[in-house]
Order: structure tokens, then sequence, then C-alpha cells
């Protein structure tokens, strides 16, 4: 009976803190679900080391559950294969399947910060970090380790349509070392020498820029977009 009443009393701030994470994410995805589909409209400006991409008008479709697709002037979407979803879909509509863990407030910054780890043993998801606004239910950043595809960032501003948890700005950070590039594209790359003279730094502070002008939301998308 000791050990029992010892137990309860160690583990019962952990499962508390659980508890309230899991409340967060639920709030979270209370907003996400509100939103079925999107077409958003914006810029979208790349920053790597070894191409040279000009700033491109590009068009974001979504579709529930998981579907994306990124379309641009030029024909190419360099966004790291198997990242998070521009609306966090991936993650949202699965919490089940997560082990959380509340790791507590970002010092300076006041995010709550919680990890997910997969409980499928195989997932292409190793471990998301989720930085989220306690009051507003939004997620800031997301930091996420995946199995083939390297590690990469997210960062989100909102503005007009905060309501449905979908950014205005969202900026993805990325190691080009570990970045797969989509088969068929032709891109503009520096010449080999000076490829070798980046740094290891350049490297891993590659980022693609996207700033939405305007969404269009639950108002369909066909299936054949994402083909």
């Amino acid at each position: 009976m000791k050990w029992r009443i010892l137990l309860i009393v160690v583990a019962g701030p952990f499962f508390l803190h659980a508890q309230d994470a899991k409340i967060l994410l639920d709030r979270v995805r209370t907003k996400l679900e509100k939103v079925n589909n999107y077409v958003a409209i914006g810029t979208m400006k790349t920053n790597v080391a070894f191409l040279k991409a000009p700033v491109a008008a590009v068009k974001v479709y979504f579709k529930k559950p998981d579907k994306v697709k990124i379309r641009n002037e030029q024909g190419i979407s360099f966004i790291p294969k198997g990242s998070v979803n521009i609306s966090l879909g991936t993650i949202f509509n699965n919490t089940n399947d997560y082990d959380i863990i509340d790791v507590g407030k970002e010092a300076g910054t006041g995010l709550h910060i919680i990890k997910l780890l997969p409980r499928e043993e195989n997932a292409e998801v190793v471990l998301s970090t989720l930085y989220i606004d306690d009051q507003l239910a939004l997620v800031k950043k997301a930091k996420t380790t995946t199995r083939d595809n390297g590690s990469y960032e997210l960062e989100m501003s909102y503005a007009k349509y905060a309501a449905y948890g979908l950014p205005d700005k969202i900026i993805f950070i990325f190691n080009t070392s570990t970045y797969k590039l989509p088969k068929g594209i032709t891109l503009d790359y520096d010449d080999g020498t000076k490829k070798k003279q980046l740094s290891g730094t350049d490297e891993k502070n590659s980022r693609v820029e996207i700033i939405y002008s305007n969404y269009v939301i639950n108002k369909g998308v066909d299936d054949a977009v994402f083909k």
C-alpha cells in the first residue's frame, strides 16, 4: 500500500502535465478542424545556398486529411519531402497516435513546448516538438525529425486567418545536405566550386518563406489538383 501511495505522489504531476498538454493540443485541433480545404495565394522566397530562384507567385492547395500541393510560376516547389503539412494537419489529425511529453514553457517567449513521440515503430516522423501560444492556441514554431529526410523547422506568424489556425506567413528552415530533390526538376545551380566554399552553417540555414495574401476556405478543392 505504501508503494502505491508513493507511486501516485511521484507520478501524479506527470499525468497532470500530460493532461494539460492534451487539452492545449485539443484547442489547437479545434481551430484546424474548421478547415476542410483551402486554396491560398501568396509569394514564395527561396533562400538556398546552392540555388538561384526568384521570388515566385504560388498557389497552395489543401484538402483533408493530409493532401497538400504547392504550385508556382516556375513549377518548383522546394519544400522538404515529408514535412509537416502547411496546415499542421498531419499531426493534429492523429494526436492519439503519439505519446505526449509536456516540456513546459520556453524561456523568453513563454511558448508552451510539447513533444510528440509516434507510437508506430517505423513512422516517418521520429519526433515533433511544438511551441504553442497558450492564450491563442496557435502553433508558432514546430521542429520535426524524420527518418529519411533529416530535420527541419517551421515558424508561423498569424493575423487575418488566426481563427482557423492558418498562418499569414510560414518559414521552412532545413539542412540542404539531407534534402532530396524531386525527380524531373531542373534548377539553376551554382557551380561545384562555389558550393564547396559554403560553410556548414550556410547549408543548415537554407529556408523557404511563404507569405499569404488570401485564403479561400471550405469552397472545395478537386482531387485532380493533387495528382
